[in-house]
C-alpha cells in the first residue's frame, strides 16, 4: 500500500492493520519447526518430503539415494514414492540442510566425507544430484560431516571426528553456498580450551549446532568419533572402554565471532538441539541417547547459560531417544526413541518441568521425526545407522505420515522402504514448488 493511501485512516486503525498483517504473513508460512532461521520458508503446506536414505548392499542399485515422497493431501500420489536420485555409491547417508536461499540440499556422507548438492529449485519434485564435494576431510581437516545448517550465504557442517587419531574431537566447517571451503571452527577439549568457561568440561566432542541469532548464541552438542560410530551398536555397548568415548557436554558459542564461551554439564551423548520459537524465550532442548534424559539449556536472570536435567523420557533400561521436534509455539516436544520404537509426546508449557501427554509406538525401530509448520503433521523414518540398526523382523526401514489432533497421533500413510528397495531412510526435509522469503 502507498503512503498516500494511508491518508484519512486513523492512527489506532492503521495500527490493527499492520497487526493482521503481520499476523497473517507468520500463519501463512510453513516449514518444517527444526529447520535454521536464517531458512527462506515453504509458503503453506508441505508438498514433498525428501528422504535422505542409506544404500543396502544387494537391494535395488545398493546406492544411497534421495527419495521424494508426494505429501500434498490433494494430489492423487498422496503417500506416495514419485522420484529418486542415487549418489552411484555408499557413504552412510546421514543428515543435510539446505542453503538459506533453498535453492540446494546439502547431504552428508559420515564415512566417505562427502557432500552431496542437489538442485531442488528447477524441479522440486525431481531434485538433481549437481555437484559433490570429496576433499571436504582434506580442507577442513575434521571427519564425519553430520549435516549442514543454514547461515546467511554460508552452510554450516558439524562433524563428528578429525583426520588426525579418528577420535572424538571434532570440529564446525563452514562453506560459502558456491561449495567454497572457509574456516574449520574446533570445539574446545582438554588440550585445547580455547578459553572457554568451564575448561574441565570441554571434551572436545560434537553432534548439532544451532543458532538464536537475537541473542547471537550458538549452541553445539556431542556424540562420539569416527572409532565408535563405524562399529557395530552392540560390540560399542559391550565394550566398556568404547563407553567413555562419547561426548558428555554442550557449547555455548559468541556467533558471530564462532568463539566458544562456556562448556555445560550435560552427561550422556546430548544430541538434537531445538531452541524455543518465542520472541522471549530464551531455551533450548536436547536428549541424552545414553541416559534417556531430557535437558535444558536455558538462561538465567543474570543472563548466565545453564544446563539443566528437566525430564526422565522413559523405557525399560532406557529408549535411547535419538530425535526431537519441538511445536511452533514452544508447548509440545516430540521425542523419537530407537531403542522401543515409540515416540513420546512432552507438553513443555513450562520447559522446566515437562510432562508426558501421549506416547504412540511407531515401529519396531524409530529414528528422525520431522513437524510441520501448524503442528498438524508429522513424519517419521526408521534408520539410525547402518552398523547400529537392529536385526531380524525389528529390522523395519520405513517413511510414516501421521496427523497430530493435539492428543494423539494418527497414521495417513506408511511406505516400506525394504519392500519398495529403497534402502534405510533417515533424514526427512520438506519441498514444495511455493518458496516465500
Amino acid at each position: 500500500m502507498k503512503p498516500s493511501n494511508f491518508r484519512g485512516i486513523p492512527a489506532e486503525t492503521l495500527l490493527v492493520i499492520l497487526i493482521i498483517a503481520l499476523f497473517c504473513s507468520v500463519v501463512a508460512r510453513g516449514d518444517e519447526t527444526c529447520s535454521s532461521p536464517y531458512l527462506t520458508r515453504i509458503e503453506g503446506q508441505e508438498e514433498f518430503l525428501y528422504v535422505w536414505t542409506l544404500g543396502i548392499e544387494g537391494q535395488g542399485d545398493g546406492s544411497d539415494k534421495l527419495v521424494t515422497v508426494d505429501v500434498n493431501p490433494g494430489s492423487t500420489n498422496y503417500g506416495k514414492v514419485i522420484h529418486s536420485v542415487s549418489t552411484g555409491g555408499r557413504n552412510e547417508a546421514h543428515h543435510g540442510g539446505f542453503t538459506d536461499d533453498r535453492r540446494q540440499l546439502w547431504l552428508s556422507g559420515l564415512e566417505t566425507n562427502r557432500i552431496f548438492i542437489f538442485d531442488v529449485h528447477t524441479d522440486p519434485a525431481r531434485p538433481k544430484l549437481v555437484k559433490t564435494i570429496t576433499d571436504f576431510a582434506k580442507k577442513s581437516g575434521a571427519m564425519g560431516p553430520h549435516g549442514a545448517y543454514a547461515l546467511p550465504g554460508r552452510v554450516l557442517i558439524p562433524c563428528l571426528s578429525n583426520t588426525k587419531d579418528k577420535g572424538g574431537r571434532t570440529a564446525l566447517v563452514e562453506y560459502s553456498n558456491e561449495a567454497d571451503y572457509i574456516a574449520t571452527h574446533w570445539l574446545p577439549s582438554p588440550a585445547d580450551p580455547r578459553g572457554v568457561k568451564n575448561p574441565e568440561l570441554a571434551d572436545g566432542y560434537g553432534y548439532d549446532a544451532r543458532v538464536l541469532p537475537r541473542k547471537n548464541v550458538m549452541l553445539t552438542s556431542s556424540f562420539t568419533g569416527w572409532d565408535n560410530y563405524t562399529r557395530a551398536f552392540g560390540d560399542v555397548a559391550g565394550d566398556p572402554e568404547a563407553m567413555k568415548h562419547f561426548g558428555n557436554s554442550m557449547v555455548v558459542w559468541d556467533f558471530h565471532t564462532r568463539k566458544p564461551l562456556k562448556a555445560l554439564k550435560v552427561p550422556g551423548a546430548p544430541l538434537e538441539i531445538r531452541w524455543a520459537w518465542g520472541a522471549k524465550h530464551n531455551y533450548a532442548f536436547t536428549a541424552t541417547a545414553l541416559t534417556s534424559k531430557l535437558w535444558l539449556v536455558y538462561q538465567d536472570e543474570k543472563g548466565e547459560w545453564q544446563s539443566e536435567e528437566v525430564a526422565d523420557i522413559g523405557g525399560k533400561g532406557g529408549c535411547l531417544p535419538v530425535d526431537i521436534s519441538l511445536s511452533a509455539d514452544d508447548q509440545r516436544l516430540f521425542v523419537d526413541c530407537f531403542g522401543d520404537g515409540t515416540c513420546r509426546v512432552f507438553d513443555v508449557s513450562n520447559p522446566h518441568h515437562p510432562t508426558v501427554i501421549h506416547e504412540n509406538q511407531i515401529g519396531r525401530q524409530l529414528n528422525m521425526v520431522s513437524q510441520s509448520w501448524d503442528g498438524k503433521r508429522l513424519y517419521f523414518s526408521s534408520s539410525l545407522l547402518a552398523r547400529w540398526d537392529k536385526g531380524g523382523a525389528d529390522n523395519e526401514q520405513f517413511v510414516r505420515g501421521y496427523a497430530w489432533n493435539g492428543k494423539q497421533l494418527d497414521q495417513r500413510f506408511a511406505l516400506d522402504f525394504n519392500e519398495l528397495k529403497l534402502g534405510r531412510p533417515h533424514h526427512m526435509l520438506f519441498g514444495s514448488t511455493k518458496v516465500g522469503n
